[in-house]
């Protein structure tokens, strides 16, 4: 892709977190002000850009991008959390996709 999108509307939040949540992982929320790593078919509230110790810096607005799971369009699509990514649901949040490749979609949080 010659065009990118990085840096729309970037939205960052610390909020505590569990150990097991890395740069990288689709987080959802656990407790108030606490996110750990979304499981398979969770709705997610952002993306963990860093973590140490018990804090995660989590994107929560702005263009990401992520590995993605069986078919996935450009528009608006309901997204949960895969396995590794994301993949499209019947519930969930609508977020717009505008990229996909075969293993890789970028959408707007």
């Amino acid at each position: 892709m010659d065009i990118k999108f990085n840096g729309y509307m970037e939205n960052v939040l610390t909020l505590e977190c569990t150990s097991t949540v890395e740069a990288g992982d689709l987080v959802k929320m656990s407790a108030s002000g606490k996110v750990t790593k979304a499981s398979a078919n969770d709705t997610f509230v952002g993306v963990c850009v860093s973590a140490c110790g018990d804090y995660a810096a989590v994107q929560l607005n702005g263009y990401v991008e992520t590995a993605k799971s069986g078919t996935v369009n450009v528009g608006y699509n309901k997204l949960v959390a895969a396995s590794s990514g994301v993949k499209t649901a019947e519930s969930g949040v609508d977020r717009l996709v505008i990229y996909s490749d075969e293993t890789t979609v970028g959408f707007i949080l």
